[in-house]
């Protein structure tokens, strides 16, 4: 990780700044965080939802390499540092009203973004059976990597 980089953010004075302005002045909630979704640059393809603090915004802008809050260690956590598929990040955006981050992204090696396995964390579709059932679908065939061997001896990251 590069050295600790605190960005600089505007103060929310007004709606005009905050909607057309140039500066940047994210609204994190009542934790300290806001909402990150981040996608591939070539397919367009949803991979994953996240948090940010101003910390791991602060250290995406810098490094252009995502970084993201865990709401369940605690902690920042650079995506890909353990696995080595690390999230280059391509492009930034913010939304109207600077509440919502979006992230443009390659991925290093496979191309695996979801500590599953999967390539993207969204790999089940909801599907209703007209039988008043609801059922999950496969969308993706296969794991790219074994989570067993990649995370080995780290706890998982899912919460009951």
């Amino acid at each position: 990780m590069k050295d600790k980089f605190d960005i600089p953010l505007a103060q929310r004075e007004s709606v005009f700044e905050v909607e057309e302005g140039t500066r940047l002045a994210p609204k994190f909630d009542e934790n300290g965080l806001i909402p990150v979704i981040t996608t591939d640059s070539k397919s367009g393809e949803v991979l994953m939802h996240g948090y940010m603090n101003r910390e791991a915004l602060s250290l995406t802008i810098h490094n252009m390499e995502a970084y993201y809050w865990s709401r369940s260690r605690k902690s920042i956590w650079h995506k890909g540092k353990t696995s080595g598929l690390i999230q280059k990040v391509r492009s930034i955006r913010i939304d109207d009203d600077q509440d919502s981050i979006w992230l443009i992204v390659d991925v290093e090696g496979i191309g695996a973004s979801c500590h599953v396995g999967y390539r993207s964390c969204f790999y089940r579709s909801i599907n209703h059976d007209g039988k008043n059932r609801v059922v999950l679908k496969f969308e993706e065939d296969e794991k790219l990597f074994d989570p067993e061997v990649i995370y080995a001896g780290q706890e998982n990251p899912t919460k009951l």
